[in-house]
């Protein structure tokens, strides 16, 4: 009788000790789970460069290309910054020109593939297999459509810069402006193009490893820009009579 009541003690005691461990499983779960929200809700505050929500591959689209820009492939990004870097040491230091060298392509090729095909006949050999390249309408109507709808946007910016709706953007656009000009007046266009691939080569993936020191340092210097900006308001940009102006054109 004893030991049926030892046993039956010892049966709760282990139903208890159960019961104590998943309510402090369940416990510490839910702890980590606020922990996790309030660390996403902290991390969701941060600042970000340009207003950033999404990671650095999705803002570059994703995809292959993004991939290429964030080196997630040695060996592809090396080869295509290689090949520009080629291409362009070849029409700016060469003096080589665009049209020359397409020709000159595609002379080659032609003749190669000539040659081939009739030389196949008398050596037993199969001919050359030249793929068949066909653009798909699907395909450039997806082009032309994003092309369309990129144009009409910055038409609509231009239209509403023009329309004095709204200065910070006019000054902005007029600084960007004026900084190109700048830098075409000493730089020509191939080398331009050429600078911005290698900045888009170098400047993304060091942003995405450096991105929390960056962005710092960003929210920083944009909190100075916005005073600067609310001394030279309150100086300048407020003092031009654009209510008088608006107000004689409704007359």
């Amino acid at each position: 009788m004893a030991e049926h009541e030892g046993q039956r003690e010892s049966a709760t005691e282990s139903l208890m000790d159960k019961i104590t461990e998943k309510i402090s499983v369940h416990d510490s779960s839910s702890s980590s789970d606020s922990d996790n929200e309030k660390f996403d809700a902290v991390k969701s505050k941060i600042f970000r460069l340009f207003g950033r929500e999404k990671p650095v591959h999705k803002v570059l689209g994703g995809g292959k290309p993004a991939d290429v820009f964030l080196w997630r492939n040695t060996k592809i990004s090396a080869g295509v910054l290689g090949g520009a870097t080629a291409v362009w040491a070849l029409f700016e230091l060469l003096g080589y020109h665009l049209i020359t060298l397409v020709c000159h392509l595609s002379i080659l090729s032609l003749a190669v593939l000539f040659l081939w095909s009739n030389a196949s006949n008398f050596l037993n050999k199969p001919p050359p297999k030249i793929p068949e390249v066909v653009l798909p309408e699907k395909c450039v109507r997806e082009v032309a459509s994003v092309l369309r709808i990129e144009i009409n946007r910055g038409l609509a910016v231009l239209r509403d810069i023009a329309s004095g709706k709204d200065l910070k953007k006019f000054l902005a656009v007029i600084a960007g402006l004026w900084v190109l000009s700048l830098i075409g007046s000493g730089i020509n266009f191939l080398t331009l193009l050429y600078i911005s691939f290698v900045l888009l080569h170098t400047v993304p993936v060091l942003y995405e490893k450096y991105e929390d020191q960056v962005d710092a340092y960003s929210e920083k210097a944009w909190i100075e820009i916005k005073k600067q900006y609310a001394v030279f308001d309150e100086k300048y940009l407020s003092k031009i009579p654009r209510g008088a102006l608006k107000g004689e054109k409704k007359d």
